[in-house]
């Protein structure tokens, strides 16, 4: 069994860093084609719906996959087609309503969620909306088959299907820039391309659908027909599976609608925050499954009342282990933000303006990192502990702390006519969410504190500390180096500046961290190389 977890776990690992390299090339040609010009912005309003339900309903570990494999798993081949079979007519029965819905209703959506596009963007924006709106439909059957071929042990294509729509994207915006060329500044272009973009959006999703097909047919699970099968013991437990599931994600969502109501009045803000959090989640991803995903099943076995003390424990040692990870990396990103930008993304119409605007949400998604992962962790120890509600209460509290905090700190004329102290602009709407994970994490902390008979928080902050210092010397360091010195501007000379500066800076974090006595420093050292090679 320990040789069919690893291989499962090195499969979707390289499943995983395959996908992400293609969604990072696919964000370097639209960077390249489109900078942060009207065609993206219009984009990333449009594909909130549409891509809301392909995360929510078609996403790894979203909550039909998760209801598939937790029912599926457990029930013979033929008894799982059938379900299966049933639920592809339910879903699809309601999807398509949603589809006819965004189709129709495409032009108040965007304005619900773009009230400050001007009137090109919106338009674009509509068109897109209408384009991609059948991705409701084809969300729901990918997640519904990646989640049954799990449930059978294939994980591959799951893990590496998303590289599908980068490639669709890729793709598109080269035939686009092959027949129409570098007319970026017309709006003549912005709705081509919008509209390429769109169209190319789709067609990955409908290949994430197809390339599942075969692999069902090999597998016994793909029927052809339509099975109204509600009563089905199977289907059932699904749908009870799936509803809270979906509500509690679906959460989630509303916080970026809500960033996106107040980023309409930016230009460019949200193409800008659309390239920065591929920079942040690429390495996040990454990090948080090498280290969250061996922690969770210890945490489930050690809920008994006599296990109190070694859960205590492993609480502390991946709270610490995501700290120490998180805080040398949000270091990096504030003290070399510009130099990443303009090596990962600074050419073609992606000029220095738009370098500057996402140099500064990449900084503010930089100091919230620690946060972002501590709070993924805290979260999943209340799952292993039986308590859902807890995580959901706070879910909702953040959607209303959400909407004070951007409005506070993007800045702008209050309804009474003075200005507001704080005016971040479009990094103010990172470090309100950074704002509400430092709160989240706090209330969690406290609910484990009186849940477990205490926990020893201020040795916890004591360490905390600790690292947070060896991460601004570090910061510190990084930073005088890209400065003090003269390095070339040329991309080998901002590569050969970003890698010796942060590294660097890593190795000051780890031998002021060692020094300070964080032992979940050095044993982050050790887990990383074990990663790298495990001989």
């Amino acid at each position: 069994m320990a040789r069919s977890l690893k291989r499962i776990a090195l499969v979707v690992t390289v499943g995983t860093l395959l996908s992400k390299l293609g969604g990072l090339a696919r964000q370097l040609v639209i960077a390249a084609a489109f900078g942060v010009g009207a065609a993206y912005d219009a984009y990333n309003y449009a594909y909130v719906l549409p891509g809301f339900l392909l995360i929510l309903l078609g996403g790894i570990n979203g909550p039909f996959h998760s209801a598939m494999v937790s029912v599926l798993s457990r029930r013979p081949r033929q008894e799982s087609a059938h379900v299966l079979a049933a639920l592809n007519t339910m879903v699809s029965a309601a999807l398509l309503v949603v589809t006819a819905l965004l189709v129709v209703a495409a032009n108040p959506l965007i304005n619900l969620v773009g009230p400050g596009l001007s009137p090109e963007l919106h338009r674009i924006a509509v068109v897109q909306l209408q384009v991609m709106a059948p991705m409701a439909l084809l969300a729901g059957l990918i997640g519904l088959g990646f989640g049954s071929l799990n449930a059978v042990d294939e994980f591959w294509i799951p893990a590496v299907s998303p590289i599908m729509s980068s490639l669709a994207l890729i793709a598109g915006v080269g035939v686009l820039w092959w027949q129409v060329g570098p007319a970026v500044g017309s709006m003549q272009f912005a709705l081509k391309g919008g509209i390429v973009l769109a169209l190319a959006t789709l067609v990955g999703a409908l290949l994430q659908w197809l390339i599942q097909l075969p692999a069902l047919i090999r597998q016994g699970l793909a029927k052809v027909q339509l099975v109204w099968d509600w009563r089905h013991p199977g289907v059932r437990e699904v749908w009870q599976v799936m509803g809270p599931a979906t509500l509690s994600s679906g959460m989630l969502q509303i916080n970026v609608i809500t960033d996106l109501f107040f980023a309409s009045g930016i230009f460019g803000a949200a193409a800008g925050l659309g390239y920065a959090t591929l920079l942040v989640q690429t390495p996040l991803g990454l990090i948080s499954n090498a280290l969250l995903v061996p922690l969770l099943p210890t945490f489930a076995r050690l809920t008994a009342p006599d296990d109190r003390s070694a859960l205590v424990a492993r609480i502390r040692q991946g709270l610490m282990l995501s700290i120490a990870s998180m805080v040398p990396l949000g270091a990096i990103f504030v003290a070399l933000g510009a130099p990443i930008v303009a090596l990962v993304y600074e050419r073609g119409a992606f000029d220095a303006d738009a370098a500057s605007l996402v140099t500064g949400l990449l900084m503010a998604y930089g100091v919230g990192m620690p946060a972002y992962l501590a709070r993924d962790l805290l979260v999943r120890v209340f799952y292993a502990l039986g308590d859902g509600t807890t995580p959901f209460r706070l879910s909702a509290a953040g959607i209303g702390l959400n909407v004070v905090f951007d409005w506070l700190l993007v800045g702008g004329p209050t309804p009474w006519g003075a200005q507001l102290p704080f005016n971040f602009g479009a990094p103010g709407l990172v470090l309100a969410t950074v704002a509400i994970n430092l709160l989240t994490c706090a209330a969690l902390l406290l609910g484990l504190h009186f849940r477990l008979g205490g926990l020893p928080l201020r040795h916890w902050a004591l360490d905390c500390l600790k690292v947070v210092f060896a991460g601004l010397v570090a910061g510190w360091v990084s930073w005088a180096l890209s400065a003090i010195l003269i390095w070339p501007q040329d991309f080998l000379g901002l590569l050969i500046e970003v890698v010796i500066s942060a590294l660097s800076g890593l190795g000051v974090f780890v031998l002021i961290s060692c020094s300070l006595g964080v032992a979940e420093v050095r044993e982050l050292v050790q887990v990383l190389r074990y990663r790298i090679s495990p001989r």
